[in-house]
């Protein structure tokens, strides 16, 4: 007898793929779990190790060592500053005196003007320079150079009269082109002077940060001295060293020159104007003033000198001391000669 097939192994079958189905999701799914802790642990072995190479908090000595690096810094660019200052003022004069030379000369060139205009006419009723005659009656400073070309084609008909007027054209042309050029290096020192000013506002600032507020504390501590009896100032150095010797207590402040802040060549500079003696504000001219003395022959108030740019400069008080404004954070103060440093002295005269 023939077995009618049942609806029991079809039930099975579905029920198998159903599981089968299932069991593919929870697969994906734990695949997907294992992916996720992978990938978790791919990532916080790495977030670890970047964390343990990070920097660690730096220590405060670290900091005080900074703290001097970069107040020594602002020293040097504080110098280099006060050169380009003075480098600037004397472009500005330059720029003034060509400017005046050039309006001067405008001037002769205006008041010969009718008597150019003459010969032009002359020459053009023997041979024809209208063309000329414009160019040269003209008041435009960009048509200088074309009136020595038609000068020098007059004065062939003309001789000695015209020469005067050819020269003084030349020198207006020379004037004005001197003008410019000392025009353009005022701008570039007052943008280089710009910079110089930024870049030395962010060290201060990075010192003046709290991060560097106990640093600085224990930076500024650089030993207490005696008062110093001076004795009578026989000399212009003792006398300026005197006054420079009022001023201790006084803060660094770069760019300074007095009468209550100071940088190491503005203190110097004050001092010796106060005995009527003029130096500029800049260690690299002061250097150059003066009599270059040994270590030997140094006396009180004798400008001291250190590193290789001349960048640091103190007045000498004797025993192996001087007066100085340091640095940023600290003030005017006696302090040993830096001998590691120094490169030399100079005695001002009067």
């Amino acid at each position: 007898m023939k077995r009618l097939p049942s609806g029991r192994p079809a039930a099975q079958a579905a029920r198998h793929g159903r599981a089968t189905a299932a069991g593919r999701r929870l697969a994906r799914r734990a695949a997907l779990a294992g992916g996720i802790a992978a990938l978790a642990c791919g990532i916080l072995p790495a977030t670890g190790a970047v964390a343990a190479a990070s920097d660690p908090q730096p220590s405060l000595s670290s900091l005080v060592a900074q703290a001097r690096d970069l107040a020594h810094q602002i020293d040097v660019l504080s110098e280099q500053y006060d050169g380009l200052r003075i480098q600037l003022s004397e472009a500005q004069a330059e720029a003034q005196t060509a400017q005046t030379a050039y309006r001067q000369d405008l001037t002769r060139l205006g008041a010969g003007q009718a008597a150019i205009g003459e010969l032009a006419a002359e020459s053009y009723m023997s041979g024809g320079l209208a063309s000329p005659l414009q160019v040269l009656t003209s008041n435009n400073t960009g048509s200088m150079l074309n009136r020595v070309s038609i000068l020098q084609q007059i004065q062939q008909e003309n001789g000695d009269r015209v020469s005067e007027l050819a020269t003084a054209v030349a020198a207006a042309q020379r004037a004005h082109d001197t003008a410019v050029q000392q025009a353009q290096r005022e701008a570039s020192l007052a943008s280089a002077m710009a910079v110089k000013k930024q870049i030395i506002q962010g060290k201060v600032n990075t010192l003046n940060s709290a991060a560097f507020a106990q640093a600085m504390t224990i930076f500024d501590k650089t030993g207490n001295y005696p008062d110093i009896n001076l004795p009578t100032a026989n000399t212009v150095g003792a006398e300026a060293l005197q006054y420079a010797m009022t001023r201790r207590g006084d803060p660094y402040v770069w760019g300074a020159a007095g009468p209550s802040q100071f940088d190491c060549s503005g203190l110097v500079m004050w001092a010796y104007a106060q005995v009527g003696i003029s130096l500029p504000h800049y260690t690299g001219s002061q250097w150059n003033m003066g009599e270059h003395i040994s270590r030997s022959q140094l006396e009180p108030g004798d400008l001291v000198f250190f590193f290789a740019d001349i960048s640091h400069v103190g007045m000498y008080v004797g025993d192996g001391l001087m007066l100085d404004a340091p640095a940023t954070g600290q003030v005017v103060q006696v302090q040993p000669v830096f001998w590691s440093d120094y490169v030399g002295a100079v005695r001002i005269v009067a």
